[in-house]
């Protein structure tokens, strides 16, 4: 075996965790998450002669990571269909419910430190259409700014800002109809 065979193996046993739970959290997906890891150490087997140690194999192989991800959104978003949003609009494209949404109480206690609460936004969030999932997973949950998500999603700002402003409904309606209401 040559030094690139070992070396990535040994990689394959340090990283492979980290990386495979690194890629569930953007992915939501275990399968796809998987293939992923997968494609990663292919890719690093193949730029290995690239790799001069200027950074740790974890951070190289995280980077590498964060670019099929990003490729697979790329892929994913661009043939997707349409988001449907007819649970909001009548035919003549009204609002459906001219009712407000109920405010939520502050409670003593931070919802995200609730387990129970967690998986429910979880689940809220797994509901939304993958147009949507991916812009608000890069922009909510992995703190990228716009134009980086943009890039990454292959969509215009204003495209970025309607997308998050109708999975920010779409959220809140969730939350509201499957925990606020059940927890009065």
């Amino acid at each position: 075996m040559d030094q690139r065979s070992s070396e990535i193996q040994q990689w394959i046993e340090d990283y492979s965790v980290a990386l495979l739970q690194r890629a569930i959290f953007l992915l939501s997906d275990r399968r796809e998450a998987e293939d992923i890891v997968q494609d990663v150490f292919v890719a690093a087997f193949e730029a290995y002669p690239s790799f001069k140690g200027d950074s740790k194999p974890k951070t190289w192989l995280m980077r590498i990571l964060q670019n099929k991800v990003a490729d697979f959104y790329r892929k994913k978003y661009r043939h997707t269909g349409m988001i449907s949003l007819d649970h909001f609009f009548d035919d003549s494209g009204s609002w459906k419910s001219t009712d407000l949404l109920e405010p939520w109480e502050a409670s003593e206690s931070n919802l995200l430190d609730d387990l129970a609460f967690r998986a429910k936004l979880d689940e809220c969030l797994t509901a939304l259409p993958p147009k949507c999932l991916i812009p608000v997973k890069l922009y909510y949950l992995e703190s990228k700014k716009a134009d980086l998500v943009c890039q990454e999603a292959g969509i215009t700002t204003t495209s970025l800002w309607k997308i998050l402003q109708r999975s920010r409904m779409q959220l809140r309606e969730c939350l509201e109809f499957n925990w606020f209401r059940k927890h009065d």
